[in-house]
């Protein structure tokens, strides 16, 4: 009886609430090129789909199941034949992958399960701590370095087979735990959802002579500007929302806050730099 989740308690063809909250042009289904589209890729860019995982694990949530991680441990590139004949790599090859504010470096898998132009990293991987004590079966042991906005991470040491009240931690017998791709991505903040919009634009190359496995570098001051200019995009609530709300208090979130949270400030500046 109680229908839907929406204004209408309808699966709604027509949105009411994006006309209302000045994205009028959407209110209806209708096709957006996004930022990987092919018109929007640079020469030379790929598709990087930093989303893409591979069914064995689940995000990093099951770093601690032990049999699931004997299973898959590692993300490698995935790269088309054609793309790697390009780039004149082999599987077990390292590559760079260079996004808008750094890069990561991690081993191409050359195969004919992913299209020309497109690479894919599987993102469950690259779980990293600091210090040697924490979770040791799926996690690298790095250092991180800063040098002004530019910070750099290094793989020092990864999993390792080790005593416990488990028996089957010494049986452990992989090193590689993969690359934590995530750092190096930018905040795409998608204008009318606000949600994180993951796929990458990259550039992808062999690696440099120095570059090891798992190195990343990062420039957090340019990850900034890329979030401004995502920001650019928006038309914000202080202008366009019809009831002086941040946000349709009907939307759905695992943790919704009071109702009161929703109301604007009286003074709230246009833009936010947080």
């Amino acid at each position: 009886m109680r229908g839907f989740p929406t204004p209408s308690g309808r699966l709604e063809f027509y949105s009411s609430t994006l006309a209302a909250w000045g994205w009028p042009e959407y209110a209806i289904p209708t096709y957006i090129k996004s930022h990987v589209h092919p018109d929007n890729l640079k020469p030379g860019q790929m598709v990087l789909l930093s989303a893409f995982r591979i069914p064995v694990q689940i995000h990093t949530r099951s770093a601690n199941a032990k049999w699931l991680d004997e299973i898959a441990h590692t993300n490698p590139l995935w790269i088309h034949p054609n793309d790697a004949e390009r780039l004149r790599v082999q599987t077990g090859d390292l590559v760079r992958v260079e996004t808008a504010i750094g890069y990561y470096v991690v081993k191409a898998w050359v195969t004919e399960g992913i299209r020309p132009g497109v690479v894919a990293c599987s993102h469950h991987m690259g779980r990293w701590k600091i210090h040697d004590h924490g979770q040791r079966q799926l996690m690298a042991t790095v250092s991180l370095n800063q040098e002004g906005s530019r910070w750099r991470m290094v793989q020092r040491k990864g999993a390792e087979p080790y005593a416990s009240s488990d028996s089957d931690t010494m049986r452990i017998w992989w090193s590689d735990v993969g690359v934590h791709q995530n750092l190096t991505f930018p905040v795409h903040a998608d204008p009318v959802s606000g949600q994180h919009c993951w796929n990458q634009a990259v550039y992808v190359r062999r690696a440099e002579p120095d570059d090891r496995y798992g190195d990343i570098s990062v420039d957090t001051q340019q990850s900034f500007a890329v979030y401004r200019q995502w920001l650019e995009k928006t038309r914000p609530a202080i202008t366009f929302s019809p009831d002086r709300t941040r946000r349709p208090y009907w939307l759905q979130r695992p943790l919704k806050p009071a109702k009161v949270c929703y109301q604007l400030v009286a003074d709230e500046p246009e833009m936010s730099d947080g």
